[in-house]
């Protein structure tokens, strides 16, 4: 198993990497003072509000919120994981991702030699989707074949847009074109466009079958799907089975296309097979995807969810296709946040998606998607089919079973929705509209009345914040004004402050430090979330206010501090009364005040 990439590596591709650069290079961005602008690519705008900061090294939308680094916006723009955008920027300065071992230090020969392994395979493959292709139009059962795609009521233009192609009935048609050598042939078996038998004989693992090219995220083929012309031909679709580049539970067929035909996807939907896939997309409805011969998984639904806000599975209506869809729920529910949402529709008996949108059409189908069965619903009434809460017992078992479901939940409204609906299902007072009501009515204007109070206002930017905002936003502060100390109020206990002190060391120790590189450090802290929210909001400071702002936060933070020790030595005193050391402290704390 590959290890872990080095942070010093990454901190030092993030140094490496001008920003400018990349977003440039996807999206065409004009010179604005000494910044960059563009429309951002997040969200539809008609003028820019997309921001590049070639000084801080990062980048903001005023629309939208969406901001970060090189690497952010990789990930982001080209939906990548954190580990593919890490390769694409290495990639981008044509240097090795070293990886840590835990027992043998990194070996960069057997790394490099795994690289090139691994685009011999891809170059391999694609020559494998080339040569299926070009039998789809020289082989004498092209004709056959065309007509079965005819019949199928598949154009020409969208065979081509698929690259579509035909695996010859021949024995070793594939692999006499790809090569004879000892070597070619072991990787044409290692990658599964070739098998063998227990006696030795090689030949082509796809033989007379429709040809569907499998490309993973970043357009490399990576496998393929065959579909039978004839119905006593075998298994109607058969797979490339797993190999060193291809792993079925974490790929989708179609989802690079969708990808590539809009920015952004206002939903997904999941069918069961290539033809389904093709046949919505000659109707316009590029937003199909479908699972490779497995169920779908966790990897499957995160993939998904880092490309759209919604998805839709299709499924069959009978047992079988009702089981898959509850295995879906059950793998999705950790993983939807707020935000984010999964729907289910069920298809008639006899029916698929290829069938049913060329008798009602694309326009019909579509409202099918928009008013499929949200996830809330289809987890009720399945287990109200399970569960006869007429009873005592029968309600017991329906919680027994939901609560755990509605728990691993990721998003916490939606928590609080499903655990509102089960106790209405059980009849009982929903514990979080009990929440709801008491925080209502103690934030209700007879309690926070004030002289011509109207609507409630917002909290004011704490010091703390404030100053977390100017570090981030400023690394250089803490070196070039290193009386402003956080940690001097380590014991103060304000929310955040933590953090702060965390964030003002960081900056201390490093001699080169941006926004950038302030951003990737705290990546996966537990403040990221909050730091986010920080970042989105609007900054209305000047670059020539900064130093004066940051020192004068800071004092503002002191005096926080000291007024509130301030108090609770004052209410101390009245109290229980006070030592002597305790009445020393007041007393000059009293005095500077």
């Amino acid at each position: 198993m590959a290890g872990r990439i080095p942070r010093d590596f990454i901190d030092d591709l993030i140094a490496r990497t001008d920003i400018v650069d990349i977003v440039d290079s996807r999206v065409k961005l004009k010179k604005a003072g000494k910044n960059y602008q563009a429309c951002c690519p997040f969200h539809n705008e008609k003028s820019p509000s997309f921001t590049v900061s070639a000084e801080k090294q990062f980048y903001h939308c005023f629309g939208c919120g969406e901001h970060g680094n090189a690497l952010s916006f990789i990930m982001e723009f080209d939906r990548l994981e954190f580990v593919e955008a890490i390769e694409e920027l290495a990639g981008h300065h044509a240097i090795e991702v070293p990886r840590e071992q835990s027992s043998q230090p990194f070996n960069k020969a057997a790394s490099q030699q795994k690289k090139q392994q691994l685009e011999n395979d891809f170059e391999l493959m694609e020559k494998a989707a080339q040569f299926f292709q070009q039998q789809l139009k020289r082989h004498a059962n092209s004709e056959k074949v065309i007509t079965y795609l005819k019949d199928r009521g598949l154009s020409g233009a969208i065979v081509k847009s698929w690259e579509m192609g035909y695996a010859p009935p021949e024995w070793q048609a594939l692999a006499d074109t790809l090569g004879t050598s000892p070597e070619r042939i072991q990787q044409c078996v290692d990658l599964k466009i070739m098998t063998q038998n227990d006696n030795g004989k090689r030949y082509d693992f796809f033989r007379d079958r429709l040809m569907f090219p499998i490309r993973d995220k970043r357009g490399r083929v990576i496998g393929f799907g065959g579909r039978v012309i004839d119905a006593d031909q075998g298994p109607k679709y058969l797979n490339s089975p797993e190999t060193r580049i291809f792993f079925k539970g974490s790929e989708l067929y179609g989802l690079h296309r969708a990808r590539n035909m809009q920015r952004h996807i206002d939903r997904i939907v999941v069918v069961e097979g290539y033809m389904d896939v093709v046949a919505l997309s000659q109707f316009d409805i590029n937003y199909a995807v479908a699972s490779l011969g497995t169920a779908t998984t966790p990897e499957h639904v995160q993939l998904m969810l880092r490309n759209t806000d919604e998805i839709v599975c299709c499924y069959d209506g009978d047992k079988a296709g009702r089981g898959a869809a509850w295995r879906t729920m059950e793998n999705a529910l950790p993983l939807l946040k707020d935000g984010k949402s999964m729907k289910f529709m069920f298809l008639p008996d006899g029916e698929d998606p290829d069938t049913m949108v060329r008798q009602i059409g694309k326009d019909a189908l579509e409202e099918l998607f928009v008013n499929a069965m949200p996830l809330s619903k289809f987890l009720f009434e399945n287990l109200l089919q399970r569960h006869n809460v007429a009873s005592v017992e029968g309600k017991a078992a329906l919680r027994a079973e939901a609560e755990p479901l509605i728990s691993s939940v990721a998003g916490t409204i939606q928590q609080e929705i499903l655990q509102g609906e089960l106790s209405r299902l059980l009849g009982e007072y929903d514990r979080f509209q009990l929440e709801r009501d008491i925080n209502k009515a103690n934030n209700s204007p007879r309690k926070m009345a004030r002289p011509n109070s109207g609507s409630p206002q917002k909290l004011s930017q704490t010091p703390v914040r404030m100053l977390i905002r100017l570090l981030v936003e400023h690394p250089n502060l803490a070196h070039k004004i290193p009386k402003v100390n956080p940690l001097a109020l380590a014991d103060a206990g304000l929310p955040g402050l933590d953090f702060l002190i965390e964030l003002h060391q960081f900056c201390t120790k490093q001699t080169k430090v941006n926004t950038a590189s302030v951003f990737e450090y705290f990546r996966e802290h537990a403040f990221a979330k909050h730091l986010h929210t920080l970042l989105a909001q609007e900054w209305l400071i000047t670059d020539d206010d900064i130093d004066t702002v940051y020192v004068s936060t800071f004092k503002r933070l002191v005096d926080q501090f000291l007024t509130g020790q301030t108090e609770a030595l004052i209410a101390k005193s009245r109290s229980v009364g006070l030592s002597d050391e305790e009445k020393h402290t007041l007393k000059k704390l009293l005095t500077k005040n």
